[in-house]
């Protein structure tokens, strides 16, 4: 297995709800009840673990680091694979570096500027992303915490976690394909 990624199945029964008609609803929140997400740019608030999509792709990003210009990937990839189920998320947070002084109306014009950014970006962290209740589960689930800005976390609707590393961008083969693989339809 590649260093830059791990797979790591979360319980099913913990990760499917019962929504109406007979459909199941996945939850992206290994495990948690709820995580809300209050978006600054790409829509309403949203609850990440009764999100309506095949794939999540969580991403902790920053607007003054190196990996900045992956926002410009992460659009890629919202507009190839969001209406096949990906849902894209951004977390700002100031971790590493304090690369993310902004507020987040200057993070929100930030990225819409120089990077056309549509998908759900959320708003800035306000708690250390290891005191963060999703991040840490997350972490404890994977085994892998980021170690700087834009490290990836690729939720799949059946409850697998795969963690790529900041070094991973997102136009990258491993993870194109491994969101592909993701959005798969499941045999039945």
């Amino acid at each position: 297995m590649n260093a830059a990624h791990r797979f790591f199945a979360l319980p099913l029964a913990a990760c499917l709800l019962a929504a109406p008609a007979g459909a199941q609803t996945a939850s992206f929140c290994a495990g948690l009840d709820s995580y809300k997400v209050n978006p600054i740019i790409g829509g309403t608030p949203v609850d990440l673990c009764r999100v309506d999509a095949r794939a999540v792709l969580l991403v902790n990003t920053a607007s003054a680091c190196g990996f900045t210009p992956q926002y410009e990937g992460l659009e890629k990839l919202h507009r190839r694979y969001g209406t096949q189920g990906l849902r894209v998320v951004a977390l700002p947070a100031n971790d590493f570096g304090a690369q993310e002084r902004g507020n987040n109306q200057q993070i929100a014009e930030f990225c819409q500027i120089n990077y056309g950014v549509t998908f759900t970006v959320g708003e800035k962290l306000t708690t250390p992303i290891r005191a963060d209740r999703l991040y840490s589960q997350l972490i404890r689930r994977t085994g892998q915490a980021p170690q700087w800005n834009f490290h990836k976390y690729l939720i799949t609707a059946d409850g697998e976690v795969q963690s790529f590393d900041s070094a991973v961008t997102p136009q990258s083969r491993l993870l194109v394909q491994a969101v592909e693989a993701a959005l798969k339809p499941a045999a039945r």
